[in-house]
C-alpha cells in the first residue's frame, strides 16, 4: 500500500474486553465478522492466534496487563492487516523494524484524542465505534482546553518499549504453540532508531511537601465541612501514606478489598493486606499516623472506630449502590481534591508553585509518599516490601535521588563571569 493510500486507512477495533472475550461469537459482532470473513483466510487465523494469545494473558496476568497486551497486539495486526499485508509468521527483522517506524509516525487517521470504546451493544448486537482509533495522543491537564495537533504525536520511549515486549511476548507465545518459528521482533529491538540511551536525571512525579500539604489541609477541610468528603480524605491518605496505587484500592474481578484486610499482630502492629501487580498479595505497614483517618471515615460510615478480622465491609464504598468503587470513580474523587487544592494553592501561592497540582494524577500521591519515606531516612529494603517492588534495585532507581540533589546543589555555584 503506498503512503497516500494508508493515510486514508480507517483502522477497526479487532477484540473486546477481557470478559467479553472469554464468551465471545463472530454472530454477535456482524460487522467484526464480515471484515475478517471477506479478508484472505490468514487474517482469521491470525485473529484467533491474537485471541488464544490474549485470553492466555488474562488468564494468568491481570485484567490490567491484558488490556495493556490488547492495545499492543490489536495495534500490530492492524499494521499487518492494512499496511503491510503479509503474514505474522512471515515477518522478518526489517519488517518490525517498518513497524516501529510506523509507531513512531502513524496516519493521522489512527490517531485519537480522547478514550473510546471499541464497541457498543446495539439490538443484540455488538457493533464497531466509528471513533475508536489505536493511537492516543494527549495533553496534560494544565493545558486540557488546547487544540491537539495529531501531526505531534511521537510516543514516549516508554511507550516503545511497551509496544517491543508485547510483540516479543506474543512471538514467543506463537512459537511455543508452533505456529512460528522465530521471533523477529527481538532481533529488531536492538537495532530499532527510535530508542535513547537515557543517562538523564530521572523525575520523580511527585508532590513537594507544601502541596501535598495543601492536598491534605484541603481533604480535611472538605471532610470537616460535608461528612460525604470523608471518602475522599480516606482515599487520599491511603494511597499517599500506605504507597498504594488506585487498582490496589478498587473492586476487581478476582479481589475485593475489605476493612478486614487491616488487621493488627501479636505486637499491636497495624497491616494491610493487599492484592497488587503480578496478581500478588503482600501486607503493607500501617504507620500510627494513619489510624486517625482510618477512624475517620469508619465512623462516617456507622462502623466502629477500628476493624476486626473477618469484617467484610468494602474498603472504600459506593454512596449509591452496593460494593466497591471502580479505579475510574477512585481517580475523580482524589481529582475533586486536586482541583480545589489548586485553587487554594494559587491564590496564596501564586501559579508557578501550584501547576504541579493540575498535572498530578493518583500516582504522584504514590511517588510522593515514598520519597518522602526516603528523605526521612527509612531503610530501603523495608520501603521496597510495602511498595511491593521485586527488588530493591527499582525502588533504587526510581525514588532515590539524594546524589541528584547533591549535584544540583553545588551546580548552583557556578559563575558567568
Amino acid at each position: 500500500m503506498s503512503a497516500k493510500s494508508s493515510k486514508k486507512t480507517t483502522p477497526i477495533a479487532l477484540y473486546p474486553t477481557y470478559k467479553a472475550l472469554l464468551e465471545f461469537e463472530f454472530t454477535n459482532y456482524p460487522e467484526l465478522n464480515h471484515f475478517l470473513s471477506s479478508a484472505p483466510p490468514w487474517y482469521l487465523t491470525h485473529w484467533q492466534w491474537g485471541k488464544s494469545f490474549l485470553l492466555y494473558t488474562g488468564r494468568n496476568k491481570s485484567v490490567h496487563t491484558y488490556d495493556r497486551f490488547r492495545n499492543e497486539i490489536e495495534k500490530f495486526l492492524l499494521w499487518v492487516f492494512f499496511e503491510k499485508k503479509t503474514p505474522v509468521d512471515e515477518l522478518r527483522k526489517t519488517d518490525i523494524l517498518a513497524y516501529a517506524d510506523f509507531c513512531w509516525h502513524p496516519p493521522i487517521t489512527w490517531i485519537n484524542t480522547s478514550n473510546q470504546q471499541r464497541f457498543f451493544l446495539e439490538n443484540g448486537y455488538f457493533t464497531l465505534n466509528e471513533f475508536w482509533r489505536p493511537f492516543k495522543i494527549s495533553t496534560p491537564k494544565s493545558q486540557a482546553n488546547q487544540q491537539i495537533d495529531k501531526k505531534k504525536y511521537r510516543p514516549s520511549q516508554q511507550t516503545l518499549t511497551s509496544m517491543f515486549t508485547a510483540i516479543i511476548v506474543f512471538y514467543n507465545y506463537l512459537m511455543a504453540e508452533e505456529l512460528c518459528y522465530g521471533n523477529p521482533a527481538q532481533l529488531a529491538k536492538k537495532d530499532c532508531k527510535h530508542f535513547i540511551t537515557d543517562a538523564q536525571v530521572k523525575e520523580v512525579k511527585r508532590l513537594t511537601t507544601i502541596q501535598w500539604q495543601y492536598v491534605l489541609d484541603t481533604a480535611v477541610k472538605m471532610a470537616d465541612e460535608d461528612e460525604k468528603y470523608e471518602r475522599n480524605l480516606f482515599v487520599i491518605a491511603a494511597l499517599k501514606t500506605l504507597f498504594l496505587r488506585i487498582s490496589e484500592l478498587s473492586e476487581r474481578e478476582t479481589w475485593s478489598p475489605v476493612m478486614g484486610h487491616f488487621w493488627q499482630d501479636e505486637d499491636e502492629n497495624w497491616w494491610l493486606k493487599v492484592f497488587g501487580k503480578g496478581r500478588k498479595l503482600r501486607d503493607i505497614t500501617v504507620p500510627v499516623d494513619f489510624i486517625p483517618f482510618l477512624e475517620r471515615y469508619r465512623l462516617s460510615r456507622g462502623l466502629t472506630p477500628l476493624p476486626i478480622s473477618h469484617d467484610n465491609n468494602v474498603l472504600v464504598e459506593k454512596i449509591r449502590g452496593q460494593g466497591g468503587m471502580t479505579t475510574r470513580h477512585l481517580r475523580r474523587l482524589v481529582q475533586d481534591v486536586f482541583d480545589k487544592a489548586y485553587e487554594q494553592m494559587r491564590r496564596v501561592e501564586g501559579e508557578n508553585k501550584a501547576r504541579k497540582l493540575q498535572e498530578a494524577t493518583t500516582h504522584w500521591l504514590r511517588h510522593t509518599g515514598a520519597s518522602m519515606e526516603i528523605e526521612r531516612g527509612r531503610a530501603l529494603k523495608d520501603l521496597s516490601e510495602d511498595l511491593g517492588h521485586a527488588s530493591m534495585a527499582t525502588t533504587d532507581t526510581v525514588y532515590v535521588q539524594s546524589e541528584n540533589k547533591q549535584r544540583a546543589e553545588s551546580g548552583k555555584q557556578r559563575k558567568v563571569d
